[in-house]
């Protein structure tokens, strides 16, 4: 490699990833400003009385359970439901993801990359923007209603069965996890993608011997239950690292990627490192999304268009390639690149529902789920680069268990005003003791409170209207995965 070859100045410092995205099943109402078609990969609920009743009785029985803010660290239940159910997940080579943040977005990228090469996919996500059906994807697109359904009542037995046999029910995600693995069996697929729900270790999608294993970059969040620094968190997730597979790592802080390499030579994994083996080569901004050159495994993929924003998502997508080339053997099995326009038609198709998702116009709405610094500062960047508000209104809703002052000292620079509001969760922070902490980063002139979301909404989009009808005022709702979720349906997004 020359001197001058740009791959050496690649991604120089630790990538921030944008979040998941969450959304409470909830009955919408629209604002007095009409939203967008929905997207179409987010389903509404079914038209069909009968069967929108026997979901909503699945969602009812799900709700029994513990929910995935409960955890018991073990995989001894949702194996236990393997063993009965015959080891569905062996019937299939998989890809693993885990990570802090970008994790879904990534596994929506290496989706359409396999898609695009002709494999039927089953992709297992979380959490979900609008329905539960979202979690389980089938060559690309929500498992329907009828089958989630079926799904659920084939293993319920099973479940009930394994229930009686343990110390704990299985939860609400492990119940989940297992009709997803039967899902893909049933299909079948040629190959499942997967993300963990937390952690790695002790989740419930960690009873995969994954084929190739993405590490997303990790950040401090979830420290109560994985650990206060990164190297303690990428000690649990390093748990998806299995015995001679693949290991596709994205930028880390130091102390992490140390952990991870070692349990890499552990398992005599093999190690392709963003930044060294693969990267992002250059980008520029585009209408709708980015123009991208990537460094992949099998050599440089040129003029690539990703139709999202900011500079996470394109080092997603280089990890996303790397993670799909290293499926197929490139780089070690077989010596050639992976076919040029496969990729750009697979990387074109890709969305992200509430990552940087524009919701209405007139002023421009855009909504994203950072709830950590980490992804505040990632989004914060991205707005920048993406979009030329003149001026930009914060809708703020955060749950008590975060970094909110770091997360609000992120959008500070970018927020004209904030309006603090709080969504309908018993994790919700209050709307009042969040418009403390919001006065003390951004001054008591430029902070509103509107503990109801739908006011808070009206109340942003008056503020940004200020600017007049073609004067660039933007508004702007994060804070929350939850709060980005019930506004997208508020919104008329489905």
């Amino acid at each position: 490699m020359s001197d001058s070859d740009p791959f050496d100045e690649i991604i120089a410092a630790e990538t921030d990833r944008d979040p998941d995205l969450a959304v409470i099943e909830a009955g919408s109402r629209t604002l007095r400003t009409q939203g967008g078609a929905p997207s179409a990969d987010v389903p509404a609920r079914p038209e069909d009385p009968e069967v929108d009743k026997a979901l909503r009785e699945v969602e009812a029985d799900l709700a029994t359970r513990w929910g995935e803010t409960k955890l018991e660290p073990s995989v001894s239940r949702i194996s236990a439901l393997m063993d009965v159910l015959g080891e569905p997940q062996r019937s299939y080579p998989s890809i693993h993801i885990t990570g802090t943040n970008g994790k879904t977005s990534t596994a929506r990228m290496i989706e359409a990359l396999l898609g695009a090469f002709e494999l039927r996919t089953g992709r297992y996500t979380s959490p979900h923007v609008q329905s539960i059906t979202e979690r389980i994807s089938l060559d690309g697109a929500p498992i329907s209603a009828e089958r989630f359904v079926e799904t659920y009542n084939d293993i319920k037995p099973y479940v009930e069965m394994v229930d009686g046999s343990q110390e704990y029910r299985l939860s609400f995600f492990e119940v989940l996890t297992g009709m997803a693995y039967a899902a893909f069996a049933d299909a079948p697929v040629d190959v499942a993608v997967v993300e963990v729900g937390m952690g790695g270790s002790w989740d419930a999608t960690n009873v995969i011997d994954a084929d190739v294993a993405v590490v997303t970059p990790i950040d401090l969040d979830h420290t109560d239950r994985l650990g206060e620094t990164p190297a303690a968190i990428a000690t649990e997730k390093s748990g998806i690292i299995k015995q001679d597979a693949t290991v596709i790592l994205a930028q880390q802080p130091v102390d992490a990627a140390q952990v991870l390499l070692k349990k890499a030579v552990d398992v005599d994994a093999t190690v392709a490192r963003e930044g060294l083996e693969f990267g992002v080569v250059s980008r520029q901004v585009a209408v709708g999304g980015q123009l991208l050159n990537l460094r992949g495994l099998g050599g440089e993929y040129g003029e690539v268009y990703l139709p999202l924003h900011g500079p996470y998502q394109a080092h997603n997508a280089a990890v996303a390639l790397a993670a799909v080339e290293a499926f197929f053997g490139v780089g070690s099995q077989r010596p050639e690149s992976l076919d040029i326009d496969t990729v750009r038609k697979a990387f074109a198709s890709v969305s992200s529902p509430g990552r940087l998702e524009v919701v209405r116009r007139s002023p421009t709405v855009v909504l994203d789920a950072a709830h950590n610094p980490a992804g505040a500062r990632a989004t914060a960047e991205a707005v920048g680069e993406a979009f030329d508000f003149s001026r930009l209104i914060g809708v703020v809703g955060a749950s008590g268990d975060k970094n909110v002052r770091g997360l609000l000292e992120a959008f500070e620079p970018i927020f004209a005003e904030v309006v603090v509001t709080q969504n309908s969760t018993h994790r919700a922070m209050d709307a009042d003791e969040l418009a403390a902490i919001a006065v003390e980063v951004f001054g008591e002139d430029r902070v509103q409170v509107e503990p109801r979301l739908p006011d808070a909404l009206e109340a942003a989009i008056t503020l940004a209207e200020e600017e007049g009808e073609f004067a660039g005022g933007g508004v702007l709702v994060t804070g929350s995965v939850i709060t980005v979720g019930e506004a997208r349906l508020l919104l008329g997004r489905g």
